[in-house]
């Protein structure tokens, strides 16, 4: 999905991404269960869209969460939503993407199945 939103970085250097600025956030969620639910399905991913995009999308990060609103930091964010949310990865702009992954949720699941 994609979000339309701007941020400010809290840092402890000097950068112009101290300044409030936009981006087009391109977000991948990826989920899993044991078992899907009694639709087929692992998770409604308009329950997803909605918790997600439907919060942030042309937002002030920085007035909607009540954490500095990295790529990184919003991609953990983004995982503990979501109760089925494993990895969330996190596009800022072309070639700036950080991934967070719920390492507790992939235990003995082999890493061929989690890419």
């Amino acid at each position: 999905m994609t979000v339309s939103a701007s941020h400010s970085l809290h840092l402890n250097y000097e950068s112009k991404c101290s300044r409030l600025h936009g981006h087009n956030w391109r977000i991948t969620v990826f989920c899993m269960a044991k078992h899907k639910d009694e639709n087929g399905m692992v998770v409604d991913f308009s329950h997803v869209k909605r918790l997600i995009h439907g919060r942030l999308d042309h937002g002030n990060l920085n007035e909607l969460l009540d954490f500095n609103p990295t790529a990184e930091n919003l991609a953990e964010w983004i995982v503990g939503q979501i109760p089925q949310c494993y990895k969330a990865v996190v596009e800022e702009s072309e070639g700036n993407v950080a991934m967070c992954v719920d390492e507790q949720m992939t235990v003995g699941v082999p890493a061929a199945l989690l890419l």
